[in-house]
C-alpha cells in the first residue's frame, strides 16, 4: 500500500476522466460526490436506496446540472450504453452479498463502449475500523465485495482491472459529526451507536489524531478500475 495520504478526490481526478462525461455515483448518500465531479465537468446522475440520504442530497445547493434518483444498485433504471463511467464509492459492500456481482454486471451493461467502473473500497483495518466493529463488523461483507470485484475483472467483456491501494485522510470536526454520519450511511446501526454511548465517544477519540483543532483518522483503502471492451 502507497503509505502516503492521498485525497479520494485527488486520485479520482488523476484516474477517471470526468470533463464531459456521463457518469452514474451508485450508491451516493448525501451526494458530495455527485456534486465533486459535476463541478469537475461531468454530467452526473447519483442513485441511493436511502429516502432520508437523497432527501439531503436533493436539499443541498447543486453544483449544476446533477440529479438523484432511487434505485439499487443491482438492477439498474437505466438503458445500456447509457453511462461513461458508473461509481461505487464506499458502496458495493452495502449492496447484499449476494447481489454484489449483479450490481457490477449492470454496471456493465449500462456503461458505453470503453467506459470504466471506479470501485473505491474501505479495507477492513486501521484505527476508525477497529473503532466501528462494535457496531458493524464489515469484515465478512468487504471481503466479499473485493471477490465480486475479482469475479468481475475476469468477465470477457472487460479489456482491463487496475487496482490502487492507497491511505485517504479521514477528518471530523467533532465526535458528533462523526457518530451522525455513521447513522446517516444506515439508519439501522442507530440503536446500537446510541447503546454504545460514552464508550463509542472514547473509542472515537482513542483512535484519532486530534490536530489542528480536528480528529483525523487514516483510511486505509483500495481502488478497483474496470474497463468495459
Amino acid at each position: 500500500m502507497d503509505q502516503k495520504p492521498q485525497k479520494h478526490t485527488a486520485v479520482i481526478r488523476n484516474t477517471l476522466p470526468l470533463k464531459g462525461q456521463r457518469v452514474l455515483d451508485v450508491g451516493c448518500g448525501s451526494g458530495g460526490l455527485v456534486r465533486f465531479m459535476t463541478r469537475e465537468g461531468a454530467r452526473v446522475t447519483g442513485l441511493d436506496t436511502s429516502e432520508n440520504q437523497l432527501a439531503r442530497a436533493n436539499a443541498a445547493p447543486p453544483a449544476g446540472d446533477e440529479d438523484y434518483i432511487s434505485g439499487a444498485g443491482q438492477d439498474l433504471p437505466f438503458e445500456d450504453g447509457t453511462f461513461d463511467a458508473v461509481v461505487f464509492f464506499n458502496s458495493l459492500h452495502h449492496v447484499p452479498t449476494g447481489v454484489q456481482a449483479a450490481a457490477l454486471t449492470e454496471a456493465l451493461r449500462t456503461l458505453k463502449s470503453a467506459g470504466e467502473v471506479y470501485i473505491l473500497e474501505p479495507l477492513a483495518e486501521g484505527a476508525f475500523f477497529e473503532m466501528m466493529r462494535p457496531i458493524e463488523d464489515e469484515t465478512d461483507v468487504r471481503a466479499s465485495a473485493y471477490e465480486a470485484i475479482l469475479a468481475a475483472a475476469n468477465n470477457p467483456a472487460i479489456s482491463e482491472h487496475r487496482e490502487l491501494s492507497y491511505n485517504a485522510p479521514l477528518r471530523y470536526e467533532n465526535f458528533e459529526a462523526c457518530r451522525d454520519e455513521i447513522i446517516a450511511v444506515d439508519e439501522n446501526r442507530r440503536p446500537l451507536v446510541e447503546a454504545q454511548g460514552e464508550n463509542l465517544r472514547k473509542a472515537f477519540e482513542l483512535a484519532a489524531n486530534f490536530e489542528d483543532n480536528s480528529y483525523h483518522f487514516a483510511s486505509p483503502s483500495r481502488l478497483n478500475l474496470l474497463r468495459k471492451k
